[in-house]
This record gives structure tokens, C-alpha cells and sequence, in this order.
């Protein structure tokens, strides 16, 4: 595995996003609702996240509307499920040690 962790946290909840196939304006919703508006994407944070983790291939193009560009849904990849997993398990880490400080 590549060094591809620590995730931004816009990255980690569009791959959150698109466990089941999603287009950008779906995301962005789901992003928001997740956060309780705490993140929000902005179009050019979105899709440059996206392009990048297509290109990666943490995400694929799964299923494209030639009529309309927002019709484009994505869908996480095997690969990108577990670049998920391996920064749940870092996150996870950084939450056990911070409990520490509690001592």
C-alpha cells in the first residue's frame, strides 16, 4: 500500500459518500448531512477530489447520463475501501491514545 493516509477529511467522507453509486450533487448532500453541516464541498473541491481518486482508482465513473453532466454517479472501489479501512484504523489509533490525556 501506498503512503495515502492520512486522508483529508473531504476525501474520507466522499468515500463515505459513495459506498452505493452517488453523483456530485448527492454527494455534496450526503457530505453535509453526515457533518450536520459542519463540511461542506464546494463543485471545485468535489470534483478535483474526484478526478483525483478516479485517476487512483479508489472511485469508478458507474453509471454516466450523456444527456446531462450531473448524471455522472461514482462508486467506491475495492481499492478505495481499503485506503477507508486503513484510516479508520489510523483514526481509530489517534481516538485510543487520546484517551490518555484523560489520566
Amino acid at each position: 500500500m501506498d503512503n495515502t493516509t492520512p486522508l483529508t477529511e473531504a476525501l474520507f467522507y466522499i468515500l463515505l459518500a459513495v459506498r452505493r453509486p452517488n453523483h456530485g450533487y448527492g454527494i455534496i448532500q450526503d457530505v453535509n448531512e453526515m457533518t450536520d453541516g459542519r463540511v461542506t464541498l464546494g463543485p471545485g473541491t468535489l470534483y478535483g477530489a474526484i478526478n483525483s481518486m478516479l485517476t487512483k482508482e479508489w472511485i469508478s465513473l458507474y453509471s454516466e447520463d450523456k444527456e446531462s453532466r450531473k448524471k455522472k454517479e461514482y462508486l467506491i472501489t475495492d481499492i478505495g475501501k481499503q485506503i477507508f479501512k486503513t484510516e479508520v484504523k489510523r483514526l481509530n489509533e489517534l481516538i485510543k491514545n487520546s484517551k490518555k490525556m484523560d489520566d
